[in-house]
């Protein structure tokens, strides 16, 4: 059976229609060409857009010239009451300074002090599961959220104020597009932005309580007391080169996107490799074996038992990357396969369509963990594979996100089967990330070993 795949649109349509599918659905909006297309043009009364598939082109924009091709400000319309000016939508200095602020706590050797944190939020999931037909995206927004505030703040997610901005964040979820009207209108600056009074209170509240995690984070600090997690070393990291470090409002930004990106992505990631595990029982049982290998409470060396666990995962990121699309904005005249292209011009990256481009990968559509152990998979991984984004833009949590999905995927499917439900079977679409449209609906019992 092939993994579910929205169904495309017609290749012609005006743009208001155009307009009305995106705002409903990213995916289903695109037409069919895009997945065997190396660009392709879209116009509309107030800008062009091109999407770029050519992995040339991907590589001129995203590693060769970044800095000709910022973030557009388009996708940023429509997150900043949460975002405000967080590392994921700034520019040029601002960015660089926020990126050499925050690089060094996601290095190498602190992937290693989280670990003990991953393993107790993965366990705490496998005991809160229950028997019996399940939605598992709430059940992994739940688990990947217990990460993120036990990584960050040394915090379950039991705790009152993770509690609180995990609750409304789900909230935000329902009211919040990932583009609104004001990124396809040439708005000025002081004309007011459309957002749902609902997202505005929303963004409000958990704001408001990620201040109060860094004001009281901010006092251990002083006192000398704070726990050695990311948030005290992102708070006490200086920028090497103005020796300042975030202010309160700064690091508020910045655990907004923290929160967002690194709980919301890996809660996709993690729903749909417990579906596909699902749809391909084998697979599971490969899983599971070698999930038996790890010890009650793993540490980080046994990290290398799950190789192919790490396929399965990397293969579920090929077929539902989290993040479906990247908007750049060029800044140069440019010519991109003998097209003139003017300064002004959205260029939109697109994982979803390069991860299965018809002329890039065999067998696109297929979920197949064994591809990656390929040569030839690993020269399509080289054009067209990037989960993560790539270049200096790169995210800075892809390593942390590598060990958290494996790390989780196994220590659930050591305790849990995970069977589809005939006539229930999930439909892709792109919110802040790639859900499915109802939920992904598992039947689960307790794995009996030996």
């Amino acid at each position: 059976m092939i993994p579910p795949k929205p169904q495309a649109r017609p290749d012609k349509t005006n743009f208001w229609q155009h307009l009305r599918l995106f705002r409903q659905d990213i995916l289903s909006s695109q037409p069919a060409r895009l997945y065997r297309a190396w660009m392709a043009e879209f116009r509309t009364p107030f800008f062009r857009s091109y999407l770029c598939n050519d992995p040339a082109l991907v590589a001129r924009i995203l590693s060769e010239r970044p800095e000709d091709f910022p973030k557009s400000n388009r996708i940023r319309e429509g997150l900043s009451p949460l975002l405000g000016n967080s590392v994921f939508v700034t520019n040029g200095e601002v960015w660089k300074r926020q990126r050499r602020i925050i690089d060094p706590a996601f290095e190498g050797g602190r992937l290693r002090d989280t670990f003990p944190a991953m393993v107790a939020a993965g366990t705490a999931s496998a005991a809160r599961l229950s028997p019996g037909v399940t939605e598992i995206e709430e059940d992994m927004s739940h688990a990947a959220a217990d990460v993120i505030f036990r990584t960050l703040f040394s915090i379950p997610i039991e705790h009152e104020i993770a509690s609180a901005v995990f609750r409304e964040f789900r909230t935000y979820q329902r009211t919040q597009p990932l583009l609104n009207l004001a990124a396809f209108l040439p708005l000025p600056r002081w004309m007011p932005r459309f957002h749902k009074p609902a997202t505005r209170r929303s963004a409000a509240v958990i704001r408001g309580l990620i201040a109060r995690l860094c004001q009281a984070r901010a006092d251990e600090i002083a006192a000398g007391n704070a726990p050695d997690d990311l948030a005290t070393k992102i708070m006490t990291t200086r920028d090497p080169m103005s020796r300042e470090t975030f202010t309160t409002e700064e690091m508020i930004d910045q655990v907004a996107i923290f929160f967002l990106a690194g709980h919301e992505t890996s809660a996709s990631a993690l729903s749909w490799a417990l579906y596909l595990l699902a749809l391909y029982p084998q697979v599971q049982e490969r899983v599971a074996a070698e999930a038996v290998s790890l010890g009650q409470a793993p540490d980080f060396a046994e990290l290398s038992k799950l190789k192919y666990t790490r396929d399965v995962f990397r293969e579920v990121l090929r077929l539902y990357p989290p993040v479906p699309m990247m908007v750049r904005e060029n800044r140069c005249p440019e010519t991109m396969r003998d097209r003139k292209v003017a300064p002004g011009a959205q260029m939109v990256l697109s994982p979803w369509h390069l991860h299965r481009h018809e002329r890039i990968w065999p067998n696109p559509d297929a979920f197949d963990p064994d591809r990656w152990q390929t040569e030839e998979n690993r020269a399509c991984a080289r054009d067209a594979y990037l989960p993560f984004s790539t270049g200096p833009r790169v995210c800075t949590g892809a390593g942390f996100a590598m060990v958290e999905g494996p790390l989780l995927l196994a220590m659930l499917v050591r305790d849990w089967q995970f069977a589809r439900i005939e006539g229930r079977d999930p439909v892709p679409v792109a919110h802040l990330t790639v859900r499915a449209k109802d939920g992904i609906w598992l039947d689960l019992s307790r794995r009996l070993l030996g």
